[in-house]
């Protein structure tokens, strides 16, 4: 299951720094797949999903902070328990109901960005 990042949220950038997958975003900033990732040019994703990786993708919000599930593993494979919601100061990173994986998937998804 990814993270998501509520409309609660108050634009502080906590968050960003601590994703290891760079899947956190500002609000209405474009955003990579190749960002923080191994990844670039045409990419098949473990998902079936296929894109550029060094192309620009629209923002999923434009109001405030952001997370790419494509890119989300809960931090699975670098720390215990997802970082954002760890730091957000106003509990706004929440797990995703509509994207449930299991942590196999998001392992898979962690070793394939991240060739490992």
């Amino acid at each position: 299951m990814a993270i998501i990042i509520t409309d609660e949220c108050i634009n502080c950038g906590a968050c960003e720094p601590e994703c290891p997958n760079t899947a956190i975003y500002e609000g209405a900033d474009d955003w990579r797949y190749a960002d923080g990732t191994n990844l670039n040019g045409d990419i098949v994703l473990p998902n079936g999903k296929e894109a550029n990786a060094d192309e620009a993708q629209e923002p999923i919000s434009d109001e405030y902070y952001f997370i790419v599930a494509d890119k989300c593993t809960e931090c699975k494979g670098f720390h215990d328990e997802p970082q954002c919601a760890a730091v957000c100061p106003v509990d706004c990173c929440i797990p995703d109901d509509n994207n449930v994986e299991t942590e196999e998937k998001l392992l898979e998804k962690q070793a394939y960005m991240h060739d490992l």
